[in-house]
C-alpha cells in the first residue's frame, strides 16, 4: 500500500516521488505524468512546431528540450517524458520512413523478406548523438524532476515495418509471424537490439526511468504473445536492468488486459494499465508484485469537471491498494484536450494524496 510520508522536496531525481513509487517506496504524494503530455494538446507546442517536420523536431536538441519542458512548467507534473517518437531509432539506422500528419509512421520499403532484414543495421550510440545531447540538456534543466526515456517494443516496431505503416488488422505482421517464424524472430531480435540501445543511450545521458511502449500488443492472443513477442521484450527489459539497475522500468501496452501477467513477468518495476482494465483487476492479475501506472480514460478529459473528478478519485482510491502507484492516463493525451483539464487533474491527485 502506498503510504504518504511527510512532504519534502526531493533533492535529486532518484529521490523523486516518481522513482520512489516505481520502486514501491513511501512517497509524499502519488506522482503524476501523462503519456503524450509533451506535444500536440499544448498551444505553445503547436506554435513552436509550426512548419517543422516531426522527425526533424525529434532530432533537434534545442526543440526536444523546450517541448519536453513545456508540460512540466504548465501542469506541475512529477516527471518529464522525453519528446521523441518510437520510429526515431529506425530512422537513425538509415530506414526510409516519415511521420505523415494524420496517418503516422509510413515506411517506404516494408520489411517482408530476409533481404529486407539485412538492410537494418544494429543501432550504436554513434547513430544518435543528438538523443544523448537532448537528454543531457534536459537533465540540466529539470533538476530534481525525473526524465522518463522511452522506446518502442520490438513487436510494435516490427508491425510498422512489416505493414509499412499503421494497420487496423496487422494481417501482414501475423502472416509473417506464423508463416516464417525464423525470419520473424530474427527481425524481432534485431529490433530488440535497437530498442535496448536507444534506452541505454538515454539512461547513460541521465534519464531516471524508462518506458517500453508496446502499442500494438493488444492485437495478439496470449499464446502468440508468449511465443512470438515475449522473449524479445524480455531481452530488452532484462538486459537494460543489468546495465542500469538503478533506473526503473515501465512496461505499457494498449488493450493488453489479458497479457498483463506476461508483460509484468517480462521484467519491470512498473506495469502500465490502459483504461479498459481497472487498477484493482490489474493488481489481481499481476499478484500485487509490481507498482502500477494509470489509468484515466483520455476521453474523460472532455467530460464535465464533476464527472472527471469523480473518476480521478476512484482511480486514486484503487491505486492506494498497490505497492506503488503512478497516476497517468490509460493511453496518450488526445490532440484536442483542454490543457487546463490536465493541470486540474494533476493538482487534484496531489491534493488527495499529499
Amino acid at each position: 500500500m502506498t503510504i504518504p510520508v511527510q512532504q519534502t522536496s526531493p533533492t535529486s531525481p532518484a529521490d523523486s516521488p516518481l522513482v520512489r513509487a516505481a520502486r514501491r517506496q513511501e512517497v509524499p504524494h502519488t506522482p503524476v505524468w501523462f503519456m503524450r503530455q509533451a506535444g500536440r494538446s499544448l498551444p505553445e507546442y503547436r506554435t513552436l512546431r509550426e512548419g517543422v517536420p516531426m522527425l526533424q523536431s525529434c532530432r533537434t536538441p534545442e526543440l526536444v528540450t523546450e517541448i519536453t519542458l513545456q508540460p512540466v512548467r504548465r501542469h506541475g507534473v512529477d516527471a518529464a517524458i522525453f519528446f521523441s517518437d518510437i520510429v526515431v531509432p529506425l530512422q537513425a539506422v538509415g530506414l526510409d520512413l516519415d511521420i505523415v500528419p494524420g496517418t503516422g509512421p509510413v515506411v517506404a520499403e516494408p520489411v517482408r523478406t530476409r533481404a529486407d532484414l539485412d538492410r537494418i543495421p544494429e543501432l550504436t550510440p554513434e547513430h544518435i548523438p543528438d538523443i544523448a545531447e537532448s537528454v543531457r540538456l534536459l537533465v540540466a534543466e529539470l533538476g530534481a524532476t525525473p526524465l522518463i526515456g522511452f522506446a518502442g517494443a520490438p513487436f510494435t516496431l516490427a508491425s510498422y515495418l512489416v505493414e509499412g505503416g499503421p494497420s487496423k488488422n496487422h494481417e501482414r505482421t501475423k502472416a509473417l509471424m506464423h508463416g516464417d517464424p525464423e525470419l520473424w524472430h530474427d527481425l524481432c531480435a534485431r529490433l530488440a537490439q535497437i530498442s535496448l540501445s536507444f534506452l541505454q543511450v538515454q539512461a547513460a545521458a541521465g534519464a531516471s526511468a524508462v518506458q517500453l511502449f508496446d502499442s500494438w500488443a493488444g492485437f495478439l492472443s496470449r499464446s502468440d504473445y508468449e511465443r512470438y513477442v515475449l522473449p524479445h521484450s524480455q531481452r530488452v527489459l532484462q538486459d537494460f536492468a543489468q546495465a542500469h539497475p538503478d533506473v526503473p522500468r515501465i512496461h505499457f501496452g494498449v488493450g493488453t488486459g489479458e497479457l498483463l501477467p506476461l508483460m509484468a513477468d517480462a521484467g519491470t518495476e512498473v506495469i502500465g494499465v490502459d483504461y479498459r482494465v481497472s487498477l484493482t483487476d490489474a493488481l489481481e492479475r499481476t499478484g500485487s508484485r509490481y507498482a502500477v501506472q494509470g489509468n484515466l480514460d483520455p476521453a474523460l478529459l472532455f467530460a464535465p469537471w464533476e464527472a472527471l473528478e469523480r473518476r480521478v478519485r476512484e482511480i486514486v482510491a484503487e491505486g492506494q491498494a498497490a505497492p506503488g502507484h503512478i497516476f497517468n492516463l490509460g493511453h496518450g493525451v488526445l490532440p484536442h484536450t483542454d490543457p487546463d483539464a490536465l493541470t486540474r487533474v494533476t493538482a487534484l491527485v496531489h491534493e488527495l494524496t499529499g
